[in-house]
């Protein structure tokens, strides 16, 4: 193989696991959750001085995730 075609075959090549992030990202729990995220967010944004980080959110949002990812991702590995 040559340089041009080993670099083409890399670009063909696409990682599951990002199309099971947006898919498990998209189920209605993780959604409601990524939403309470995306508020805080924009409450936090909002305001100057401010104690409160979105932390717990997040951490809520991306632990749906990551379960909904255990559920499905080690079956589609060959």
């Amino acid at each position: 193989m040559q340089e041009g075609e080993e670099e083409e075959d890399e670009e063909d090549l696409q990682d599951p696991l990002d199309s099971l992030k947006e898919e498990c990202g998209s189920t209605k729990h993780c959604t409601e959750l990524g939403e309470k995220y995306s508020a805080c967010n924009d409450r936090v944004s909002s305001r100057t001085r401010t104690e409160e980080t979105c932390s717990e959110e997040l951490f809520d949002y991306l632990h749906c995730i990551d379960h909904c990812l255990t559920n499905v991702l080690f079956q589609k590995l060959k």
